[in-house]
């Protein structure tokens, strides 16, 4: 999976950062610190229930994650479809953009599910890898492709890769 950067608020996990290098991390947390008006604070409590729980994931040991979550990066249509995603696509499932779609009481709108994927504070915990095209395909991942063979292949939902 790469470098993840976590960033938590006394309200819960905000936020998961994909392949965290240096110039990753700088970017995600200026736009942190201006988003929450100061500096971070390293000794969050939720900080170290989040990394212990997606240690376990990676793992294969966690099938559902329990940290409290702060939905304060996401509003409107993005925040309806990303907690339908969180509270009715479980582990080693999946669902189509437009059936999430039409959970949200949106049928035209499979596109902009795609849009609210993409825009997930909390990739892995809130679990966008877990919705995938009509056709089949696996359709799109912030984290990149490879990531979400990869977490379809922990839950089950695609063979491992052979190397």
């Amino acid at each position: 999976m790469g470098p993840l950067l976590l960033a938590a608020t006394r309200r819960g996990l905000a936020q998961v950062v994909f392949h965290a290098d240096e110039r990753i991390c700088r970017r995600a947390l200026t736009r942190l610190e201006q988003y929450f008006g100061g500096p971070p604070v390293p000794e969050i409590p939720h900080l170290a229930a989040a990394t212990a729980e997606l240690a376990a994931y990676f793992a294969g040991e966690l099938r559902s994650f329990t940290v409290p979550l702060d939905w304060s990066l996401t509003s409107g249509f993005n925040s309806r479809v990303l907690h339908a995603l969180a509270d009715g696509v479980p582990y080693g499932s999946v669902v189509g953009y437009q059936d999430l779609a039409d959970r949200v009481g949106e049928p035209g709108a499979a596109r902009a599910v795609g849009a609210a994927m993409g825009s997930n504070p909390l990739p892995v915990v809130v679990p966008c890898h877990r919705v995938v095209a009509s056709d089949g395909g696996i359709g799109g991942f912030g984290g990149g492709l490879e990531t979400k063979r990869l977490l379809l292949a922990l839950e089950g939902v695609l063979p491992a890769p052979l190397f």
